[in-house]
């Protein structure tokens, strides 16, 4: 089986969750997530998350502390997740690449949301960090 990394960047405004609808093909599409993608081999994960963020959104990020991390399959190949807190400048608006749909959410949102099925778990670790600080 073959194995690659994927990141996910979590980005914040105040207690908001800034996340995106992807297009409608592809196996999440339709489906919400942490932007981010696959590495491609020879980068770390924070170059990854930079190339990605500045590619799908044509932002600039600085990455922080690993937040997540889980392995899931799909399609014969095993992924191993890589969820990142990421800062950006303030910004307004972005362009629609691979996304149709931006949104700054609450955690308590986040379950009226059909996130893709790697992003939800990456939605249960925030929720159990959260729980964890009151």
């Amino acid at each position: 089986m073959q194995e690659r990394i994927t990141t996910a960047g979590i980005l914040m405004r105040g207690d908001r969750y800034f996340i995106a609808k992807r297009e409608d093909k592809g196996s999440i599409g339709g489906l919400w997530e942490f932007p981010g993608g696959k590495n491609r081999y020879g980068e770390t994960e924070q170059e990854t998350l930079r190339r990605e963020f500045a590619e799908e959104l044509g932002i600039t990020v600085k990455v922080g502390r690993l937040v997540h991390s889980h392995d899931f399959t799909n399609k014969e190949t095993l992924y191993h997740l890589k969820a990142y807190r990421v800062y950006a400048e303030d910004f307004d608006e972005l362009p629609f690449r691979f996304h149709t749909e931006y949104r700054w959410v609450s955690l308590g949102e986040m379950d009226g949301y059909s996130f893709a099925p790697s992003d939800s778990e990456i939605v249960k670790t925030l929720q159990s960090i959260c729980v964890t600080r009151m």
